[in-house]
């Protein structure tokens, strides 16, 4: 079997960017253990998943001018990252409620309730909740989805 096991997130510091997300957004933190760079020089392995998730995100911290330059711009001030929750109003409740910032209000789209949030390195995330799936089917059917592909011109010779 194959998965996404990790994606990498710069963070400025580790100690904070666990407080984010274990605290605030309610990840599990799977792993923090003494590592090594590439050139000898020690650094921590810090894994945070979100409960019940797969996928987990390892929070690196920036290491020199570079990196540090790259923090909360991973994703150029585009969405990048995409938290799915069961109960969207009650998960948008507690994050207002500790502090997360939200650059969006909530809305609902076909693939689910959303709003922008930011995390704490400025690093921008959609807060969704759950399909709607009958609203997806009608937005498939909306775009023509029964209906075949217009055809391209043959080319002239």
């Amino acid at each position: 079997m194959t998965h996404l096991d990790l994606v990498a997130l710069i963070v400025k510091d580790y100690d904070p960017a666990i407080d984010f997300f274990v605290r605030v957004l309610g990840f599990e933190l799977i792993e923090d253990v003494p590592s090594t760079t590439n050139d000898g020089r020690p650094k921590r392995w810090v894994v945070v998943r979100p409960a019940g998730g797969t996928t987990g995100i390892l929070l690196a911290r920036a290491d020199g001018p570079h990196q540090e330059s790259t923090v909360g711009g991973q994703f150029a001030g585009r969405v990048g990252l995409f938290l799915r929750v069961e109960d969207f109003d009650a998960a948008y409740a507690r994050m207002v409620d500790a502090g997360v910032t939200f650059i969006t209000t909530p809305r609902t789209e076909p693939y689910g309730r959303l709003a922008v949030f930011m995390d704490i390195a400025g690093n921008r995330w959609d807060l969704l909740g759950p399909r709607d799936e009958i609203a997806l089917s009608s937005a498939r059917r909306g775009r023509g989805a029964e209906t075949p592909p217009p055809t391209r011109p043959s080319p002239t010779k």
